[in-house]
């Protein structure tokens, strides 16, 4: 059973890699994009529905020739998944314009470059279906994940935003919500991660959701009911909450 053309980036590894694989086991044809090609490489030899496009998402013109490329080799996109995102810390002690812009340039502006590139292709067929990958901290502001969580944060608002909009043209918008998923990105942390679940099961949610049609993923679900507590919270108490997580000079420290 040939799905159409899927478009997933930030498939080199953790959940893009995964979700790459099961789109094409159920019979997407997959075009994934990483900024490694030894690891597309790796990733298209245990699949003969993946097909390779090396990608760094903060270069517009090689994310707009990407993205001819694939729909002239493959055909037109009918799904495509924004997964393309980086975590670097970002502590009060040591705060610098350079650190916060890492997370911008890749998860926010990378997102928008990406979308610049599809949305007037599906939005002229009238078809297809646009899912971006977020977070919970997108929710509430958790120390040492300014820079990260500020650009989760502008995702959810803006798929908010445009799902209207696309709506009316024909064109399915997604936003996925994921909590703390066991990936070489989350490995690095030097922080407690509650209800850490598996690559596996979060693709397991994520293909169940997109084929329902959802607007938003939000996984998993003690982790999203105890963020979008925190999140209701008056401010003193919530930031009674987060001060407990707060890092000592040691953890700070591994943290950066």
């Amino acid at each position: 059973m040939n799905k159409g053309v899927a478009w997933v980036t930030g498939a080199g590894s953790g959940i893009g890699r995964g979700l790459a694989l099961r789109l094409a086991t159920d019979g997407w044809l997959v075009a994934a994009s990483a900024r490694s090609a030894d690891d597309l490489a790796t990733l298209a030899g245990e699949s003969g529905n993946i097909r390779t496009c090396p990608l760094d998402v903060t270069d517009l013109g090689a994310v707009r020739a990407a993205v001819g490329r694939i729909e002239e080799d493959l055909g037109p996109l009918a799904l495509v998944v924004l997964n393309a995102g980086t975590y670097r810390p970002v502590l009060a002690r040591g705060f610098t314009a350079a650190d916060f812009g890492v997370n911008v340039e890749v998860n926010l502006m990378g997102t928008a470059r990406c979308l610049e590139a599809v949305m007037p292709r599906m939005i002229g067929r009238r078809a297809g279906h646009i899912a971006v990958v977020s977070s919970l901290t997108g929710y509430v502001g958790l120390p040492t994940a300014s820079g990260y969580g500020a650009t989760k944060a502008a995702l959810i608002n803006m798929c908010q935003a445009l799902e209207p909009e696309l709506e009316r043209e024909g064109v399915k918008m997604t936003v996925i919500t994921p909590g703390f998923v066991d990936t070489p990105l989350t490995r690095k942390n030097a922080f407690p991660m509650p209800f850490l679940i598996s690559t596996d099961e979060a693709v397991e949610r994520i293909v169940r959701g997109l084929d329902a049609g959802k607007f938003e993923i939000a996984f998993p679900l003690r982790m999203s009911l105890a963020i979008r507590l925190l999140a209701l919270l008056p401010h003193w108490l919530r930031l009674a909450v987060t001060r407990r997580m707060v890092p000592d000079d040691k953890q700070a420290s591994a943290a950066r």
